[in-house]
């Protein structure tokens, strides 16, 4: 047991820390530049940078009621897998490792999660 809560804070820290980092890195010129690149609209860096600050105490606050949570893993993983996506069309399969780790890291988190929280 104790070994699966520090698995699940560890990935939980981790799917946080790397959404957490780039969504303050969406207010920087770098990034928009980047999404330009991919081909997305200015306000879309903004609207992502926005949910992934909502998800940060979703996931990480333990009295968030279980299907609140179930959408922030499910929103998490829809903006890991779109990123995925947009990489590999634009840039190619090597540049989808960089979306590849918060969602492996997101997929052991929801995997503990459950594992802890059974009924």
């Amino acid at each position: 047991m104790r070994k699966d809560k520090i698995i699940y804070w560890v990935s939980t820290s981790l799917t946080i820390l790397t959404g957490a980092s780039s969504a303050f890195l969406y207010f920087t010129d770098a990034m928009g530049e980047a999404f330009r690149h991919l081909g997305f609209p200015d306000y879309f860096k903004v609207e992502l940078a926005i949910g992934k600050i909502i998800g940060i105490p979703l996931l990480l606050i333990p009295a968030v009621p279980r299907i609140i949570k179930e959408w922030a893993y499910a929103a998490y993983g829809i903006v890991f897998m779109s990123a995925i996506i947009a990489h590999t069309v634009v840039d190619g399969v090597g540049a989808a490792i960089t979306p590849l780790l918060p969602l492996i890291f997101l997929i052991v988190s929801y995997r503990y999660y459950h594992k802890l929280n059974r009924a």
